[in-house]
């Protein structure tokens, strides 16, 4: 997948080939076969700061993948999904139009699915970029005791099937490719998640709901705006860390290989 390089790391050699290290910075420290030096002394801003792979967790790790982005992202996921659903339900509710669970128009459990998938694509893109850069920044320390999977399909997944790629990282066909490979892994996950996030919801809704003609219907004062709020900062309390886990452990196998290639 050599669209997966991440283009917001584009290289200081614009006619240098790209290879699928995922997040990897291209850069002129780069190795000749793709990944990236792991120089402590980067000769100017420019360069990479990766700092080397942690062999446990350590507590900046821990803050920063659910506190700095777990709490976080459940706070602001919470608070769009609330927003939203008050967009969507404050006029309606209707006695022509009420809000059930099943029934449409004014649906929930289809509102759950839209929300899963939505909150997983967005949030799949938006920690792609931020943890990359933090990683390339120094900011925050690679996960390098985990060993890599031996599945096919897994190391498809964590893009450790390497291709060549001669497009220029700050292009837009790097771009879109680029989008491309995040849009389909984020939605692989949700779809994983999606019968126990939509079942756990349902049954939560069940609860709450008066129960009439074989469904359940809803208040429109604020039922549908506490529901999406609860599920968007549940979903993103429960499942931004292992989004931001995923790059962080990506990073360290990249740093341990290209070590083992410098010292063999």
């Amino acid at each position: 997948m050599p669209w997966a390089t991440n283009p917001i790391f584009k290289s200081t050699n614009p006619t240098e080939k790209v290879t699928t290290d995922v997040e990897a910075a291209q850069s002129s420290g780069s190795r000749a076969d793709g990944r990236e030096s792991i120089s402590p002394d980067p000769k100017d801003h420019d360069e990479p700061k990766f700092r080397p792979p942690s062999d446990h967790f350590t507590l900046h790790q821990i803050f920063y993948i659910f506190i700095l982005d777990g709490i976080v992202s459940a706070i602001f996921a919470g608070g769009i999904n609330f927003a939203i659903a008050y967009g969507l339900y404050h006029d309606r509710g209707t006695k022509d139009s009420p809000i059930r669970l099943f029934q449409f128009p004014n649906t929930l459990a289809g509102d759950v699915a839209v929300t899963t998938f939505v909150q997983f694509l967005t949030t799949w893109v938006i920690e792609s970029l931020l943890v990359n850069y933090d990683l390339r920044k120094g900011g925050v320390q690679p996960i390098g005791f985990i060993p890599e999977p031996k599945s096919k399909y897994l190391r498809w997944f964590m893009f450790l099937d390497r291709q060549e790629d001669t497009h220029k990282v700050s292009s837009l066909k790097h771009w879109l490719r680029f989008l491309f490979s995040q849009v389909i892994r984020s939605l692989i996950s949700a779809a994983v998640v999606f019968p126990f996030v939509w079942g756990a919801s349902v049954g939560f809704l069940t609860l709450f709901g008066h129960h009439e003609d074989n469904d359940w219907y809803y208040s429109a004062t604020w039922a549908p705006e506490i529901f999406k709020l609860v599920q968007g900062a549940v979903l993103g309390l429960l499942f931004t860390p292992l989004m931001v886990m995923f790059w962080l452990v990506r990073r360290g196998w990249a740093l341990q290989a290209a070590e083992e290639q410098s010292a063999g």
